[in-house]
């Protein structure tokens, strides 16, 4: 998306986008990116609902505005409408669920036809925490990611575990594909990522960017047959 204008409080804004089958857990792991929060009772999309978080990247402030869609059957029709314009996306299945990991190359096909071929995009493993329930093998995920040639994680939005990382691989990825980072030999592969929930701690991450994150987050929930407007500012949305 394009720089923001003069006054505003952050450099560039991306678009990203969670795709995948309801009940994978993908409202869940947006709640725990933007807000650092689970909810047990969460129930299925209705239409699309979004959040924004900021991060910075090599100095650059970032918006990132993250589109939770739904995964039934009856909004396949009407998704797709709002992949244009995406530069990111994380695909989520869950790993007790063998049939989400199926339809996730469906998933990935459709999202293609509205965006660029070259498009950052994480294949998400979710609830990782259910080990005794796991009935897809990192194997397999990790064959499917090689062979649709994108990067894969698992996570667990119940514990938090990988979350902020997965978000952070497809947000860097936005970021060096619109800015080139320059190649300096001295640097060390090492880089950390600053997490801004609670005590400040670190994760590697695979890019030479000093990432640094802080809540700043507005939702809302489009309702069946809604189509929203986005504000030049990015606030809110409005349902026409």
């Amino acid at each position: 998306m394009a720089k923001s204008s003069g006054g505003s409080d952050y450099d560039l804004i991306f678009k990203l986008v969670l795709i995948g089958d309801s009940s994978v857990g993908k409202s869940n792991l947006l709640l725990r990116f933007t807000r650092n929060e689970f909810r047990l009772d969460t129930q299925s999309t209705i239409g699309v609902e979004f959040a924004y978080k900021q991060l910075i990247i090599d100095g650059k402030k970032i918006k990132t505005q993250v589109w939770d869609t739904a995964g039934q059957e009856r909004f396949k029709t009407v998704i797709p409408q709002f992949y244009r314009g995406s530069e990111g996306a994380l695909a989520v299945f869950d790993l007790t669920k063998p049939e989400s990991f199926d339809h996730i190359t469906v998933w990935i096909e459709e999202l293609h036809r509205h965006t660029p071929p070259d498009l950052p995009i994480v294949l998400v493993g979710n609830k990782s925490d259910l080990v005794d329930q796991r009935k897809v093998s990192r194997q397999q995920a990790t064959a499917l990611a090689e062979q649709l040639n994108i990067s894969y994680m698992e996570t667990s939005a119940l514990n938090a575990s990988n979350v902020e990382q997965a978000f952070i691989t497809v947000v860097t990825g936005i970021f060096y594909k619109k800015i080139p980072k320059s190649v300096d030999n001295s640097s060390s592969s090492s880089a950390m990522t600053s997490i801004g929930h609670g005590p400040t701690s670190s994760i590697p991450v695979s890019s030479d960017a000093q990432v640094v994150i802080s809540p700043n987050q507005k939702s809302f929930r489009l309702k069946d047959n809604q189509k929203p407007t986005v504000s030049n500012s990015g606030g809110c949305c409005k349902n026409s």
